[in-house]
């Protein structure tokens, strides 16, 4: 067996005759694995965090969106049409209208934004399957709307209420000054059918009607849209086709991907990740320090077996090897317990569901082979380099 290992291994093992040693090296053992623990945890935390927001974008935004340049609506014409129908790598896509409007509901007020979405909009996206009360639109219905859960909630309408209609005004178009406010909008009364519930920002932003009534609200043309939605069967091939989209329709259209709808998420979520690991690597760092002073003392209380070595042959740079692997041996080992607890309580909280956000809702967490292997590179250089910098204390002259 290798010298030093041994050494090491006895030390590390072993009970030292001075307690406080022993407390001391409790405590840096300790503070290892919560260490471990927590940085563990709060990386599972947020992957299933970044999983669950991904998941809601997929749901409400599509693969591409192309809207005008300039302006905020374009003639969906026969030429356009014939580019989506022959490109190859589209799915599927969908005509859809966004206006910023005006709600009233029985004296309560918000400003949000319709969509008008015709019925191939549920192949584009699936954002039907978060309707949790009521129904999606529907052909029958032709005044009735889906609203998000945050604009029930502001206004307190429900579903079917006939009694009340849910109203919606926008600006007339035209130049000018407005001379009379009461002529000034346009007006339609709708019948919530549906209520869904996402995520809380998209929950008070859109309130979705078929894309004829969005026409008639904003006196569109039957042909005016202010969007193509459209999803790709093989998202590998996105790039390809938006490439091909771009040299058919020309600089008239902007094409942006789902990433580029939603730019600031994806960089808060990713600033995110980065900013808690490095506070808890942080945190880390000083849980460290007690494996530093853990192994200093045992290095003075060990003097005198430190001199019988170095007297027996064994030279400085062994002798420091003894610790270096003993501080390693001892970050290996809360690695090992803080990892096995983090994958036990993160596994709990998947199949049992033991914290809720919301009572419908479990804190969503994420086992992930990345996360393991981030936590494991991190204890063991932290811990390494911890070894390295207690063993510099060995000189010559501690063991003459």
């Amino acid at each position: 067996m290798n010298f030093p290992l041994y050494i090491a291994k006895r030390y590390l093992f072993s009970k030292s005759s001075n307690n406080t040693i022993n407390i001391i090296t409790g405590i840096a053992t300790v503070g290892v694995i919560i260490g471990t623990l927590a940085l563990f945890i709060v990386l599972s935390g947020f992957s299933g965090l970044r999983t669950f927001s991904l998941q809601s974008l997929n749901t409400s935004d599509p693969d591409i969106k192309i809207t005008a340049t300039k302006g905020k609506s374009f003639n969906f014409d026969t030429h356009i049409k014939t580019i989506l129908t022959n490109q190859k790598g589209i799915a599927s896509y969908s005509k859809v209208i966004e206006e910023r409007a005006f709600f009233e509901f029985n004296q309560k007020t918000h400003i949000a934004y319709i969509k008008g979405v015709d019925f191939n909009y549920t192949k584009v996206n699936s954002i039907d399957t978060t309707v949790y009360i009521g129904t999606w639109l529907d052909t029958k219905i032709p005044l009735g709307v889906v609203i998000g859960n945050g604009i029930s909630n502001i206004l307190s309408v429900g579903v079917f209420d006939f009694i009340e209609p849910l109203k919606i005004y926008v600006p007339k178009p035209g130049k000018g000054y407005i001379t009379n406010p009461i002529n000034a909008f346009k007006k339609i009364n709708t019948q919530p059918i549906g209520i869904f519930a996402l995520v809380g920002e998209l929950d008070k932003k859109f309130t979705f009607i078929s894309l004829e009534l969005a026409q008639e609200l904003l006196s569109y043309q039957p042909n005016q849209i202010s969007a193509i939605e459209l999803n790709v069967t093989n998202i590998k091939d996105r790039n390809q086709v938006i490439t091909n989209l771009k040299n058919n329709l020309g600089s008239e259209f902007t094409i942006e991907t789902r990433e580029q709808l939603n730019a600031v998420i994806y960089k808060m979520l990713n600033t995110e990740n980065l900013a808690s690991y490095l506070i808890f690597t942080l945190i880390l760092i000083i849980a460290l320090f007690n494996v530093i002073g853990a192994i200093i003392m045992m290095i003075l209380d060990k003097r005198d077996n430190l001199k019988t070595l170095y007297n027996l042959g064994a030279t400085i740079k062994e002798i420091k090897r003894v610790f270096i692997l003993q501080g390693f041996m001892l970050s290996v080992f809360g690695l090992f317990v803080g990892l096995v607890i983090g994958v036990v309580l993160v596994f709990l909280q998947l199949k049992y569901q033991l914290f809720m956000i919301t009572p419908h809702l479990a804190y969503p967490v994420e086992l992930t082979f990345l996360n393991t292997i981030t936590v494991i590179i991190t204890i063991l250089v932290l811990g390494f380099f911890a070894s390295i910098l207690a063993s510099s204390r060995i000189s010559k002259k501690l063991v003459e």
